[in-house]
Parts: structure tokens; sequence; C-alpha cells
């Protein structure tokens, strides 16, 4: 799988070359993530006395697709997904809500101010799974990344 994330890094980076959108991703991926943790937090149905939250089997979903495409990245994922979930669960749905909208306005931002350039998941769906690993990937530099020239902002 290291060579199908790879390719989807290097197809992510394209649409991602300017450092004032790379920053609009860095602050809303996180939030989008954050919220609709907190938003999915719904209790679904009960195993004798333990809930289970509709957050939680979205939890261990992306987990084990993350980890199966790169085993240390995705496991870094799902424990700050695990951190994501302690903490906005806690948080009222209007503010979760709130959030959520608030990291896709960043994302737009991004596109629209900075890079002059859609979306990457407009073109290809994958890309809102692959989003959260290249984040943390640009942040903690677990795996290589492909070279990307990052382009002064195309502002104006």
């Amino acid at each position: 799988m290291a060579g199908k994330l790879d390719s989807l890094f290097a197809d992510y980076a394209q649409h991602h070359r300017t450092a004032g959108n790379q920053w609009c991703h860095l602050v809303g991926i996180p939030l989008i993530a954050f919220s609709l943790l907190g938003l999915l937090a719904i209790e679904l149905f009960r195993v004798g006395a333990w809930p289970v939250e509709a957050s939680l089997l979205f939890l261990l979903l992306t987990a084990q697709g993350y980890i199966r495409l790169d085993a240390r990245l995705g496991a870094a994922l799902a424990v700050i997904y695990v951190l994501f979930y302690l903490g906005a669960r806690l948080l009222p749905w209007q503010v979760n809500l709130g959030l959520f909208v608030l990291g896709w306005v960043f994302q737009f931002i991004g596109h629209g101010v900075f890079e002059k350039r859609s979306p990457a998941f407009f073109h290809n769906l994958a890309h809102l799974r692959v989003g959260p690993l290249w984040v943390l990937n640009h942040v903690l530099h677990l795996r290589p990344e492909a070279p990307v020239e990052v382009t002064p902002d195309l502002r104006g």
C-alpha cells in the first residue's frame, strides 16, 4: 500500500503548492476531523451496558484504513483521533457544527484565495481520506514526501 499512498500524496501535493493553502489545511483539516467526531458522538445502540456511538465506529473504520495505507502514520493519526474524540464529545453539537463549518471555510479560502485551484477531492474523493494523513505527515515527517516546490501565494 506504500506505493498507493505515495501516489495519492503526490497528487494531493499538486493541489496544495502555496504556503497559504498549506497553512489553511493545517488548521482546517484538524478542525473538520475534531468536530466531525463530536458531531458523530451519538449513541447508535448498546452492547450490554456499553453504548456504541457513531463516532467510535467511524474512528475504528478510518483508523484501520489509515493503518493499512501506512502503519506508523496511520497509528499516529488513530491516536490523535481518539484524543479528538475524547475532547469533541464534551462540546455541545452547536460548537462542533461551528468548528466543522469553520474548518471548511479554511479549506475553501486556501484554494480560492491562495491556490487558485479547486480542492483535490473535487477530482478524486480519495483525497477526503488522504488529507488528514497528508497534514499529519506534513507536521511529523514520518515518511518522505514527494518533492513539491512551494510557490508564493497566488493572490491577486
